[in-house]
């Protein structure tokens, strides 16, 4: 399994083209940490707060995540070491790493339900949970363009479950 995130992330590491690029950005105030590495939540804090900025480092970081992505699967390919290579991207349509892809599952979780997750995993505020939201596509865009849809509301083995019986399925050639 790869996650968009992660990859962005090393993508995006000092000494890196990406990282070069993103912090040459107009920044209100330097994204830069005293570590040397981009300070992450100050980014994505200036990021949601102006859709010019967002959309400029999406321009960098998304072309260079499909890149590595293609490059990781071609890996385990040659290995043959794949059956399943599952890839997990907020922007998956935005970014048409849909073309990477030979099924798109949409996991959702209630609006209520990713409120309480964010406040709980990341601390986010009641502001930014809304503002983070409202710049998320809308949950008929994601049904209308995936293969399948798995509701991730409810507890861990629920989920679990529904995944088990899709590869299952998969596994008959159902």
């Amino acid at each position: 399994m790869l996650l968009a995130d992660e990859v962005a992330a090393d993508l995006m590491k000092a000494g890196t083209p990406s990282f070069d690029k993103v912090v040459s950005l107009p920044w209100e105030q330097p994204i830069v940490g005293k570590d040397g590495e981009i300070d992450r939540p100050l980014m994505a804090k200036q990021m949601f707060a102006n859709d010019s900025l967002r959309q400029a480092v999406n321009k960098i970081v998304h072309p260079a995540v499909e890149e590595e992505v293609l490059n990781q699967v071609e890996e385990e390919r040659k290995k043959h070491n794949i059956e399943y290579f599952f890839f997990e991207a907020a922007l998956l349509i935005e970014c048409g790493y849909g073309k990477l892809v030979d099924e798109m599952w949409y996991i959702y979780a209630d609006e209520s339900v990713r409120a309480a997750r964010l406040k709980a995993s990341r601390g986010y505020t009641d502001e930014r949970i809304q503002n983070t939201i409202s710049k998320q596509r809308s949950d008929a865009s994601f049904r209308e363009h995936s293969d399948r849809v798995i509701d991730n509301s409810g507890g861990k083995e629920q989920t679990l479950s529904q995944l088990r019986k899709i590869l299952d399925n998969n596994s008959r050639g159902e």
